[in-house]
């Protein structure tokens, strides 16, 4: 049975090539879901929406940096042309280059930044106009456990996460003092089996997190349930933080 909820509603989902991204568009699709996918890989993001359509699910796609405004902006214009509304943007773009603070890799303290942060923050600024104005949506990010705590070889990351944290939390105060109706939720997976690891060049913090993804590692698919469980909820009904955990997970 479609999930009644989910169903019709047009889903905007940006990281959308692999990992959390690739597995919530294909979930809520095959729930009745319209899925606009946004990424940098092309030739990936062709793929994931030909196997939702071939599955018999409605999605599209667009290639995007959401480091750029305007990129996202024409992203979500495209989901509302092409399915005629939007309802949700996932913002679940990241990348997670762990190393130490004095190993200054500060280029990639900056895209880190760029992507994690000020890809919500453009996200967020691609929809307010239309959800304000509709006076409903929904905003969801991924954060991370690294949101809630710190983790040595993780500042930067880490600071993202938190920033993300506080973000999506007064983005749902003004939208209740504003009477806009936007719901928000942010999710704060634990280690989850996605391509996050391949942007570590640091080879000992490399080496450290593969072993700790291996003790206890979520799949896409599990925190994908929580995304479409945040959207399924009835719109008077906000459900602003979820954490995800390895039942098993010390």
């Amino acid at each position: 049975m479609l999930n009644l909820t989910v169903k019709n509603k047009v889903v905007v989902i940006t990281g959308a090539s692999s990992g959390i991204g690739e597995a919530t568009a294909k979930l809520l699709a095959k729930n009745g879901a319209q899925v606009m996918l946004g990424a940098r890989r092309e030739e990936r993001l062709q793929k994931i929406t030909q196997e939702i359509i071939d599955d018999g699910g409605q999605a599209a796609y667009r290639t995007v940096d959401v480091r750029d405004l305007g990129q996202v902006q024409n992203l979500v214009e495209d989901a509302i042309q092409k399915f005629g509304h939007l309802d949700v943007i996932f913002n679940n773009a990241g990348i997670m280059p762990n190393s130490p603070l004095s190993e200054l890799k500060v280029q990639e303290w900056y895209d880190t930044i760029d992507i994690n942060l000020k890809g919500v923050l453009n996200g967020i600024a691609a929809v307010l106009p239309t959800f304000t104005s509709q006076k409903s949506g929904q905003v969801i990010a991924t954060s991370s456990v690294a949101g809630l705590k710190s983790f040595t070889d993780g500042a930067i990351y880490g600071a993202t996460k938190w920033g993300v944290r506080d973000l999506m939390e007064v983005l749902h105060m003004e939208s209740a003092q504003e009477g806009t109706n936007i719901r928000t939720a942010t999710i704060y997976p634990s280690a989850t089996k996605s391509e996050l690891l391949d942007h570590i060049s640091d080879q000992r913090v490399h080496a450290d997190m593969v072993k700790h993804y291996n003790e206890a590692e979520l799949t896409s698919e599990d925190v994908a349930k929580v995304v479409q469980f945040a959207i399924d909820q009835p719109e008077d009904v906000n459900i602003s933080e979820l954490t995800v955990y390895p039942t098993g997970e010390k």
